[in-house]
């Protein structure tokens, strides 16, 4: 197991640099001059430069990727931001606790929602609570999150006045960015599990259970679920990394703090620092629930555990 670990861990290099290849590539090529942007229209061409001169935008291409490789890599600095001058990793972990909290609440009402629907959906297949779950599910992968992140606001804030329609200070405050983050993990994980399910429910071995006279809750809940939660595990490591990424529009349309709003301002500011740092911290956080999903098999089926033996 620990060598599986490590082995997981070291794959995670290569998908880090490629990321950071790519996103360095396309912000280096991306018209607009950051000094600039940083400086304001007003900034005279001496401070400009100076400003270029300092923060290394002068160097060739390839010059500039190295040495931020190396400050990452070796110092664990990804650079100043050109707005505010402090660190960049300062910048994203001050906002980081709001995102990652937006996002555990999300997929928290995404699983309590979508493995029952999902289930209900399998057990009933071609009833008409099925069509209603499958219609509901179509629904939310369909809906964009900016859409539904407005409709709440419009109903839920501005009509009814049942909660605030920005911010991210208490409970109340996290309750309609947390549906709208949730909705299309909701659907995705209702038809993933509704699928598996039916896969499983149609095994012998089910067939053995009811025949020795289980109740169906206990071959549904314990034989049937246990069996089918792989791919649905899966899923819910998959999503968890899509709605640490998908955020941003969330963080954006309820005036959250987190990494998503930082990163909007700044591409706004050609603010290449932070970026940078947000699409990084954005992809080591998904390759590691990558990893914790894949260790987490080994607790759901021992025939996976023997292979990392």
């Amino acid at each position: 197991m620990h060598k599986y670990i490590l082995k997981r861990l070291l794959f995670l290099l290569p998908v880090i640099l490629g990321v950071s290849f790519v996103v360095f590539t396309m912000l280096y090529i991306t018209p607009g001059d950051p000094a600039r942007m940083a400086l304001g229209e007003q900034a005279s061409e001496e401070a400009v430069q100076k400003f270029r001169e300092e923060e290394g935008l002068n160097d060739p291409f390839l010059v500039q990727y190295g040495r931020y490789l190396y400050n990452a890599v070796f110092k664990g600095d990804l650079g100043r931001s050109y707005t505010t001058k402090r660190p960049v990793v300062q910048e994203i972990l001050n906002v980081f606790p709001s995102t990652l909290l937006l996002t555990i609440l999300s997929m928290i009402i995404a699983v309590v929602i979508g493995i029952p629907f999902g289930i209900i959906s399998a057990v009933k297949q071609y009833s008409l609570l099925d069509s209603v779950i499958m219609f509901l599910a179509l629904v939310g992968i369909s809906m964009p999150v900016f859409w539904l992140g407005l409709i709440l606001i419009l109903t839920f804030s501005v009509k009814l006045g049942w909660f605030p329609p920005s911010g991210f200070y208490s409970f109340k405050y996290m309750v309609l960015p947390a549906i709208a983050l949730s909705a299309q993990a909701i659907a995705i994980i209702t038809r993933m599990t509704r699928s598996s399910m039916l896969e499983v429910v149609r095994q012998d071995y089910i067939r053995t259970v009811r025949a020795k006279g289980q109740k169906e809750s206990v071959v549904i809940g314990f034989h049937a679920l246990k069996n089918a939660l792989i791919p649905i595990i899966t899923v819910i490591g998959t999503q968890f990394g899509y709605l640490l990424g998908g955020a941003i529009l969330t963080e954006v349309i309820f005036s959250i703090n987190g990494v998503g709003r930082l990163m909007v301002e700044a591409i706004k500011m050609r603010n290449y620092p932070v970026v940078q740092g947000g699409v990084l911290f954005t992809a080591l956080a998904f390759s590691i629930v990558n990893l914790l999903v894949d260790l987490l098999y080994a607790y759901v089926d021992p025939r996976i555990k023997a292979q990392y033996k």
